[in-house]
């Protein structure tokens, strides 16, 4: 039997501590330089990001097994599941339909184990063909008496995937409960997650070419979230495990488990105060210290997507020497130093058109990590600089042939 593709479409977290990272108030240095140029404020946000933020040494397998843990809060209570079947708001074929579990679970042929692509710390995740011939995810979530967040990221993700559509977001079919069963139909994509790909796990080396697809692809359905829902919509769990690939290379943001809509704007409020969630490694230093949430959030967490894309690294690399264990310190010590070229993923091949990219796409990390929420770009603005940056890309690469 030919291996299964892994998805992450069940957003599984681990517990860790918060900490783990620094927990020292994070206050202004100094004001950008008078300049013009993307590097020169890309400079001077690294030196702040390496003054203020500059996550321990003395990481254990004890502190994380693996770059995946997720930072769990704790709550007090969870919202009751009534049980009703959800319709599937946006599906092409019937705006209407509804899902039984009956025919769920012959679709799944009982839950069997040879339909399963995805486990994680929601559940498992199904492949299968409805009724209709549409090939779909089925999300079966953990029958866990003891898990009281379970219940509100079950809802939490329903209540966010029902009120999206876009091209670069897995689209949501519907939902049912049904007695102990809580499941969560949405598309089916293809071609595995972004992390597998960069580990070469799906035999395929991404070029720098299809990164910035995915990057830009990335970017524009989070300023989606941010711009375009009402309200608007805080992802707060973006990493490379949950952006699903099609078999076209395109990106799809995934698993809405941890979302949050973002505060009022009409209200004056600033943030939303809440307990903090994501995953180590890609966690804002401002929210994991002062639990205020914002959309600023989702762009540090963006942040360190783009230099994962750029040095094929996972966030945190338990098993490399101490000075590279956290990526994006050293991604940022290497810039400093004006070694960036070095921090290229060795599977790429060092060309002008690449090493173009490598720091054009480097500088605009760098401002998405700055350590203050007030000095990172809006997701619009990444947009549309990844635009420029892939535009000016495409340009070089074929002036090379």
């Amino acid at each position: 039997m030919p291996a299964r593709r892994r998805h992450s479409y069940g957003g599984g977290s681990s517990p860790a501590t918060a900490s783990s990272y620094s927990t020292n108030t994070l206050t202004d240095r100094s004001s950008p330089p008078a300049t013009d140029k993307p590097s020169s404020v890309a400079r001077w946000i690294s030196g702040i990001f390496i003054n203020c933020f500059t996550p321990p040494d003395s990481l254990s397998s004890k502190d994380f097994e693996d770059s995946e843990h997720n930072i769990r809060s704790r709550r007090s209570s969870t919202g009751s599941v009534q049980s009703h079947y959800g319709n599937a708001n946006e599906t092409d074929k019937n705006p209407n339909q509804r899902f039984s579990f009956d025919e769920i679970y012959n679709a799944t042929k009982n839950f069997s184990p040879s339909f399963r692509i995805g486990q994680g710390g929601f559940g498992t995740v199904y492949k299968a063909k409805l009724r209709d011939g549409t090939t779909v995810a089925i999300k079966r979530a953990k029958k866990s008496l003891h898990d009281d967040c379970q219940g509100s990221e079950f809802m939490s993700e329903i209540q966010t995937l029902a009120q999206v559509t876009h091209l670069s977001l897995v689209k949501y079919y519907g939902f049912l409960v049904h007695n102990d069963e809580k499941i969560l139909i949405v598309e089916y994509v293809a071609n595995g997650n972004l992390r597998d790909h960069l580990d070469c796990k799906e035999g395929k080396i991404l070029d720098m070419a299809t990164r910035l697809d995915i990057a830009t692809d990335v970017a524009h359905a989070i300023t989606y979230l941010h711009m375009y829902t009402q309200p608007p919509i805080i992802h707060r769990d973006i990493k490379s495990s949950n952006i699903l690939l099609t078999e076209n290379f395109r990106a799809k943001v995934a698993d809405f488990g941890f979302a949050r809509l973002a505060p009022d704007s009409e209200s004056g409020a600033t943030h939303v105060s809440t307990q903090v969630k994501g995953t180590a490694g890609y966690l804002d230093p401002e929210y994991l210290t002062t639990y205020q949430l914002t959309e600023k959030s989702d762009v540090y967490s963006f942040g360190v997507l783009l230099v994962e894309l750029l040095t094929g690294r996972r966030p945190i690399e338990l098993n490399r020497e101490q000075k590279e264990r956290i990526t994006i310190r050293w991604a940022i010590k290497k810039f400093t130093n004006g070694d960036t070229i070095s921090i290229l993923d060795p599977k790429l091949e060092r060309s002008p058109a690449n090493n173009l990219a490598l720091e054009k796409v480097l500088e605009l990390a760098l401002q998405c990590l700055a350590p203050h929420r007030g000095s990172r770009p809006s997701m619009k603005k990444c947009s549309e600089i990844l635009w420029g940056i892939r535009k000016d890309y495409r340009e070089l690469l074929n002036t090379s042939l």
